[in-house]
């Protein structure tokens, strides 16, 4: 820490520094935010530190005045219980994670912490929680841990609480997963549309991959990249009963059908399906702004994770994130291309204009 600036920021009780910076004073014991209103102690008096965990493992005590310790507002207050998961999902095997604990943390009841938690994230504190462990618990198998390993440390506490929470976000067991998809047969059909390259690939619950490219390998090596060791096998659409929900798709690219009707199985946490839900809701032709999705999903400020949600979509068309759209109207991103986006919506538009002409 630069401790002139931060003695500076103490002097003007400068607020955009209470974020980052607190102060302790030696003679009395307490630490403070450099806004607090009580007298300016003596530069000499004075430690630095970037938290109000820091200054309590110093022997400073929160001062009652400016409470140093709390979140100055409900964003920041989220941010700390947030921040407090993150910093203990590998402890969650041996405790439990409480509203009340979080309360204690951001400096809001339980109550106003669950609903400005969900109204910010997208998630429950709890929905939070189980979502960091399962990114925790697929790191740990693409590191090579065996499972039971990984199952400790993503802070699971039992092995049959691990395979619940896989069979609804891995799509498979962890060891399947650790194996890069071994025992998964998913064949896969590559055609022509006129937006490029497409791939559909299925297991035999549903479609779980429907990408576009400019080329058969990129787009292959994609889906050999997420299931290494999964059975990938290229069939022919015209002798596959994949070739029906290929042709949906193909229709729906160049903007004669307004959703294919083909079953999807593709695994996402909570939110991820909310939105997911939200946006096949949304009528041909048409778009939504992020915040508008947003909104209608109850999470009015969670357009960032809206946006993810959007992104991490990898069944294009049958799940239509081009229709969402940046509040300005311009494009935004698209994980296929922006200039594939900007062609599906103008088939669409055109289609509609059509069948309502």
């Amino acid at each position: 820490m630069n401790e002139a600036f931060a003695w500076e920021s103490v002097l003007h009780r400068d607020p955009s520094a209470d974020d980052h910076i607190l102060y302790g004073v030696k003679t009395t014991g307490i630490y403070c935010r450099p806004s607090c209103p009580s007298r300016r102690p003596k530069r000499d008096n004075v430690a630095f530190f970037s938290s109000s965990e820091a200054a309590e493992r110093a022997g400073f005590r929160a001062c009652q005045r400016c409470r140093p310790n709390r979140a100055k507002s409900e964003n920041r207050a989220v941010a700390r219980a947030r921040a407090y998961i993150d910093s203990h999902v590998a402890d969650l095997s041996e405790e439990r994670i409480t509203l009340e604990r979080l309360g204690e943390q951001a400096g809001l009841s339980p109550y106003h912490l669950q609903r400005k938690f969900k109204e910010l994230v997208g998630l429950t504190p709890a929905q939070y929680i189980r979502a960091r462990k399962s990114e925790r618990l697929k790191d740990e198998l693409k590191r090579g841990e065996t499972v039971s390993r990984a199952t400790f440390g993503a802070g699971y506490g039992s092995s049959s609480r691990v395979y619940d929470d896989a069979s609804a976000r891995l799509g498979m067991t962890p060891a399947t997963y650790r194996r890069g998809g071994a025992g998964t047969q998913i064949d896969y059909v590559i055609a022509d549309t006129s937006l490029g390259t497409l791939l559909v690939g299925a297991t035999d619950r549903g479609v779980c991959a429907v990408t576009l490219g400019d080329s058969a390998e990129s787009l292959e090596a994609a889906l050999e990249g997420e299931y290494p060791a999964a059975a990938l096998k290229r069939v022919a659409a015209s002798t596959s009963a994949l070739g029906v929900w290929v042709e949906e798709i193909v229709d729906s690219i160049d903007g004669q059908r307004a959703r294919p009707d083909v079953p999807i199985d593709v695994q996402a946490s909570a939110f991820q399906w909310k939105v997911w839900r939200e946006l096949q809701k949304i009528p041909f032709g048409e778009t939504r702004s992020y915040g508008e999705i947003a909104n209608a999903i109850g999470s009015p400020k969670a357009v960032r994770a809206v946006a993810s949600a959007c992104a991490n979509n990898r069944v294009a068309v049958v799940i239509p994130c081009h229709r969402v759209v940046r509040q300005s109207g311009s494009l935004g991103g698209y994980r296929w291309g922006v200039a594939r986006k900007e062609q599906l919506l103008a088939k669409e538009r055109a289609m509609r204009e059509q069948s309502t002409s």
